[in-house]
């Protein structure tokens, strides 16, 4: 099965029979990149062998942390998947989760994990029009989330676009009770499920082949993909990282992304592997993440350019006291250099990168026998079981860097499109190879220094769909012609520029189209901090905007008459 029609979802993934080749399957496990079991037998090892070691340290904003033990949490996860089981919730099925970084998310991901569902963590940034293309494509039977987080009531969005979804059978709310049909509190945490359903709940059967979770993109040049994980594929991506990083135990991470983000995922899959702990923080901000990071005894800090940065301004560049931190990791796009000398003077560590995505996971990092602050020239060697190709038609030279292509135990097996639903299976793609949009040379050390992305890719830690804001500016009266280009931040990273031909006198301000995204119910982050107006687009002579054109064009090194 290779594709959906485009008006239907995957209500239950147990139907869309993909798994990965055989031979594939065996070389992963001959390398030890891939297992037989999964997520739940790491989480009944260490109830049984560390039961009161600390598996979540929770903070908020403000308030001491709540420290839940591995015998708290595998208890928590058995009466979550009885809950979830009550509502329906059979191997399969999609359980969507919009959630904040609360512990209480980590356990329903690890619960709807037990009963072998398809996880499916969206951002709580993503707002009602986006969240109801995504819960319609997977066919969501439940999907949880906050009564009001961040100034939004999602509980009240998800309420309005139910009636769209008729597949979704339950909106489960932490929170306010009366904010969706099953109350989180009384329903998950009050409710003895696990004696309810002693013989569901016997024994924990595990399958790390079959799809797991599926993790949407931002979009590229089109639209949103979600790319489907198996156990396995995940596994390869958090297991390697422990290896690089000696990670065990008796070790803390930290990562402030979303634990509804892939990295996010990404750190509290590793902390579970490990029997180690994992920090979460619902509400970021850089002097709360630094007070953290050190009250947490952190001693691994997983985090993209723009949340060091935010915690080193908090220091005014003096060095900082952080005894058991040992490793600084940023992720997500290129790393400035002037952070990369910054960390250590001022974290006492060196600063390591990598680089990933949501279809591939980890795909490089690099490491502790690299060269001081290697991460200002590079972004690492592939992890274990993955491979990169990099391909042009000329030589490869920073002038001319080779689009990146990836194969290996970490990459998804599929992907299908939020939209037209189109199903891809990865390893009947050229021969497994995955097109990861980006750029890069090659670092002589065996790894790749990122230089870019193909197409219409832009952002930092999230990559904004160009194609579906542009779709959207030009339903305004306003707009005659638009394109969504990125320019470099200060902090590392991508902003939006929309650069426009307006079809009104006078033409629209920057306030007045970000206004207008907002009321269509555009996420916040897609939204351009940046408007330039041209006479006309810059075109190819297929039609296409030329974009690379247009970015040079934006920091003064090229004309659009070049």
């Amino acid at each position: 099965m290779t594709e959906i029609i485009a008006g239907g979802s995957i209500s239950t993934l147990s139907d869309l029979t993909i798994r990965p080749p055989w031979v594939a399957a065996l070389r992963y496990r001959a390398a030890g990149v891939w297992r037989d079991s999964g997520q739940i037998s790491d989480l009944r090892r260490w109830r049984d062998q560390t039961p009161q070691a600390t598996a979540i340290r929770a903070y908020q904003a403000d308030g001491e942390a709540r420290l839940i033990t591995y015998a708290e949490l595998a208890g928590r996860v058995e009466r979550y998947a009885g809950a979830l089981y009550e509502l329906g919730v059979r191997p399969g099925r999609v359980v969507a989760c919009q959630l904040p970084n609360w512990w209480q998310a980590h356990a329903f991901v690890l619960a709807a994990t037990r009963l072998q569902a398809v996880v499916a963590p969206i951002m709580t940034t993503i707002r009602p029009r986006e969240l109801q293309r995504v819960l319609h494509r997977v066919g969501a039977c439940v999907c949880a989330t906050a009564d009001e987080w961040a100034g939004f009531d999602h509980a009240a969005a998800l309420k309005d676009i139910a009636s769209a979804l008729p597949e979704l059978q339950h909106r489960v709310v932490i929170g306010d009770a009366a904010a969706g049909d099953v109350d989180f509190r009384s329903f998950f945490d009050e409710t003895p499920w696990e004696d309810r359903h002693p013989v569901a709940l016997d024994d924990a059967i595990e399958d790390p082949d079959r799809v797991a979770m599926i993790l949407f993109t931002s979009g590229t040049s089109g639209e949103p993909k979600g790319a489907l994980h198996t156990q396995n594929t995940l596994y390869a991506s958090a297991s390697s990282v422990i290896q690089v990083d000696d990670f065990g135990r008796a070790d803390v991470r930290f990562t402030p992304h979303a634990l509804m983000h892939t990295v996010g995922q990404d750190a509290a899959r590793s902390a579970l592997i490990a029997g180690a702990s994992v920090v979460l923080l619902d509400a970021w901000s850089g002097r709360r993440g630094l007070q953290v990071l050190a009250d947490s005894a952190t001693t691994g800090l997983v985090a993209a350019p723009s949340f060091v940065y935010d915690m080193l301004a908090v220091t005014d560049g003096k060095p900082t006291q952080l005894p058991a931190l040992r490793t600084v990791r940023c992720v997500g796009t290129t790393i400035p250099k002037p952070l990369v000398a910054a960390v250590p003077d001022t974290f006492g560590v060196l600063l390591q990168s990598g680089w990933g995505s949501t279809e591939i996971g980890t795909g490089t990092v690099t490491r502790r026998d690299d060269p001081p602050n290697w991460a200002a020239y590079s972004d690492g060697r592939p992890i274990r079981g993955m491979e990169l190709d990099l391909r042009s038609g000329a030589d490869i030279t920073v002038e001319r860097p080779g689009r990146v292509f990836a194969r290996g135990s970490a990459v998804c097996i599929a992907t299908v499109g939020r939209d037209a639903g189109v199903v891809k299976i990865t390893a009947e793609q050229d021969d497994g190879w995955f097109d990861t949009g980006d750029l890069a040379v090659p670092d002589r050390r065996g790894g790749i220094r990122l230089m870019g992305r193909v197409g219409d890719r832009i952002g930092g830690v999230f990559m904004v769909p160009a194609h579906d804001v542009e779709s959207e500016l030009l339903r305004s009266p306003r707009i005659k012609d638009v394109a969504l280009v990125g320019y470099p931040g200060e902090q590392g990273g991508e902003l939006v520029c929309a650069v426009l031909v307006a079809a009104t006198t006078p033409p629209i301000s920057l306030d007045e189209l970000r206004q207008y995204l907002t009321d269509e119910g555009m996420t916040e982050w897609y939204l351009p901090t940046r408007l330039e107006y041209v006479e006309a687009l810059p075109r190819n002579g297929n039609g296409k905007v030329s974009k690379e054109l247009l970015r040079r064009w934006l920091v003064g090194q090229a004309s659009l008459s070049d």
